[in-house]
């Protein structure tokens, strides 16, 4: 079982930045598929970023491409999202997941069996 808390949402204007966090515990941890998605008002969840702890590949969506960034902090199990350049596009409740033990960096909602609660991100124009 894993648990995932996220924070670090709010209400920026548009082309300021904002740093998410998402404190993981669980077994294995370290060893997992780590994504971020969003889910905007009335629209389907999206996939945002993706990585896996032990590779240095990370996937990203292009609609946040060159702004956004994955990061992690193995030691404190903990995985970040840097947002830059923020649009009112952007505007949703942003989740962490984790996936399985060794699993491949997916874009898939299925992929990640643990989700967070979310956290909201509203960007004004």
């Amino acid at each position: 079982q894993v648990q995932l808390v996220e924070s670090g949402g709010g209400l920026v204007q548009t082309g300021d930045s904002l740093r998410l966090s998402c404190v993981a515990s669980g077994r294995t941890v370290s060893l997992r598929t780590m994504g971020w998605f969003r889910q905007a008002p009335g629209k389907e969840r999206e996939f945002v970023a993706a990585f896996r702890q032990s590779s240095p590949i990370t996937v990203y969506a292009d609609s946040v491409k060159g702004r956004f960034t994955a990061s992690t902090d193995n030691a404190k199990n903990t995985v970040f999202l840097q947002m830059n350049s923020l649009k009112p596009e952007d505007t949703a409740v942003y989740y962490c997941a984790a996936g399985r033990p060794y699993g491949t960096a997916s874009s898939l909602i299925g992929g990640y069996p643990y989700w967070g609660q979310g956290t909201q991100v509203t960007v004004s124009s």
